[in-house]
């Protein structure tokens, strides 16, 4: 059965070596099987297929780029409240994939983006806004220069309050990706949190302090790094401009 290839494959030890094999599977059905997977209650099938998605659309996109838009047109209707479900995983899958293609990050970042605001699209539930979190994070280890332009960081600066320690972690792992030193200069109050929490970071999973990160992004507001350029360079405005969905 076709599923269980797909979950064995999402739960291999040598996970890795196995994206490339995913080619192999007819895409439409192994696109809805790791579409079922993003709901998986195992954090390895679901966070695996998150990478699986990001990869295998990125690799669409270089071949049939209206292709990727609709798969990520599918997601955007799926976080509507209008369609009825929830959108376990949508969101870290949206962050995968535009984190891998820059022409579809130029398009959907805005949207992404809006998930954060309260006058745009506003995630109230809050798996899937710690999902929002990590993928504009995730986004920013690729575009960071898309995300200043967007402003992002001004929308994730009301999350380090949040009494979520993920949401607080991620937003704050998300700004030192960012690397707008003028956002980063308010984390020394979260030097002091021991929080620890789960983290999906380069296909692998740890556990991390929350202060941990707070002083890995304060290291760029003190020097240590130079990410900013200029950002209205990295970024042209989208024949898809942020809309309501």
């Amino acid at each position: 059965m076709l599923k269980q290839k797909i979950f064995d494959l999402l739960k291999s030890p040598d996970f890795n070596q196995q994206l490339n094999p995913l080619k192999g599977f007819p895409f439409p059905k192994i696109l809805n099987h790791l579409f079922a997977a993003l709901c998986s209650e195992d954090e390895e099938i679901k966070w695996h297929a998150v990478t699986a998605m990001g990869f295998l659309v990125a690799d669409l996109a270089e071949r049939d780029l209206e292709g990727a838009r609709n798969i990520l047109r599918r997601m955007m209707w799926s976080l509507n409240e209008e369609s009825g479900g929830i959108g376990w995983g949508l969101p870290e899958a949206m962050g995968e994939i535009l984190a891998r293609n820059e022409n579809l990050a130029r398009e959907f970042s805005p949207l992404l983006v809006s998930y954060l605001q309260p006058d745009g699209n506003f995630l109230e539930f809050e798996p899937l806004q710690r999902g929002v979190l990590w993928a504009i994070a995730r986004l920013a280890e690729s575009h960071p220069q898309i995300l200043q332009f967007l402003e992002a960081d001004s929308y994730l600066l009301a999350f380090l309050s949040s009494p979520d320690a993920p949401a607080r972690g991620y937003a704050i792992l998300a700004l030192g990706k960012i690397g707008k030193k003028e956002s980063l200069l308010g984390l020394e109050a979260y030097l002091q949190d021991e929080t620890e929490i789960p983290l999906y970071e380069n296909q692998e999973f740890r556990r991390v302090r929350i202060s941990q990160l707070a002083w890995e992004a304060r290291k760029l507001s003190l020097g240590f790094d130079t990410r900013e350029q200029d950002p209205e360079s990295a970024f042209e405005p989208s024949r898809y401009p942020p809309r309501k969905v």
